[in-house]
């Protein structure tokens, strides 16, 4: 089977509204450009490393003005889409990094907690501690699409292979990693790593990402990608806001993964 993806490239911004209209708006390209399944990256509402900020502006999960409006914008025009991540509030107001799937529809039909927590220390005296920030999720979680099984992913997920691994043998021929990459690690290993996981699980990679200086000053690295089960680069956009699409082939997934069966192997 085949079909059209495209990922958004953004530099969010602490205002969600803002951050909402250009998200619609660069949707829109992307159907004008025949895109089936459109895809955001983290950060997409909110793009803030302040706990109280994001607790003042995040929303419930049940009742967010941000995802409803992203919804009827799905139910209008027919196409799946992926919220690559967003912060959400529960009951308790514990903040969670969500990634969120919508169908044609405009339901929203699965979601995923960031599992891994970005506390690092980096060379050039950035500190990121999400642990006291946000929940942890606890479980994966995959979903048939039209065209096969995509696994969700977030950022920091990237560095963990095994949970790639786990996804893949679970039946996922595509994995979101929707992304807000520092400068710093993103010239060091973002093309590495995002060409590793689609290689050794032979899976399509969607890896939509944060790009340039947000009003906090942190600068993060771009270089969306689009990349095929055989590490091919189908598209990127190395920096700026706006979209990349590239075609889908389901069947190339099939070849590949009878020619090298390694899935079946360990």
């Amino acid at each position: 089977m085949k079909f059209k993806v495209a990922c958004i490239q953004l530099c969010s911004s602490y205002n969600v509204d803002e951050n909402l209209s250009k998200i619609l708006h660069y949707s829109k390209k992307a159907i004008e450009d025949n895109a089936e399944f459109i895809t955001t990256p983290e950060n997409s509402s909110l793009f803030s490393l302040d706990k109280q900020e994001l607790l003042s502006k995040a929303e419930s999960f049940e009742n967010n003005n941000f995802i409803k409006a992203i919804c009827d914008f799905v139910k209008t025009n027919k196409i799946w889409f992926l919220i690559g991540g967003m912060p959400v509030k529960d009951k308790n107001n514990k903040l969670f990094n969500r990634s969120i799937l919508i169908d044609q529809s405009g339901k929203v039909v699965n979601y995923y907690d960031k599992i891994h927590m970005f506390d690092v220390k980096l060379p050039n005296g950035e500190i990121y501690e999400e642990s006291k920030k946000f929940q942890a999720g606890n479980s994966l979680k995959i979903h048939n699409l039209p065209w096969g099984k995509i696994g969700l992913t977030i950022c920091y997920d990237l560095r963990f292979p095994l949970m790639y691994r786990k996804l893949t043998k679970d039946g996922a021929i595509f994995i979101s990693v929707p992304s807000a990459f520092t400068k710093n690690t993103g010239e060091r290993h973002w093309h590495i790593l995002l060409k590793a996981r689609a290689i050794e699980n032979m899976c399509y990679i969607f890896a939509p990402a944060q790009t340039g200086i947000h009003p906090n000053q942190r600068e993060t690295y771009g270089h969306s990608l689009i990349i095929s089960p055989d590490g091919e680069v189908l598209a990127e956009k190395k920096d700026g806001e706006g979209i990349l699409l590239a075609d889908v082939d389901t069947e190339l997934v099939t070849r590949l993964r009878a020619q090298i069966p390694s899935l079946d192997q360990d």
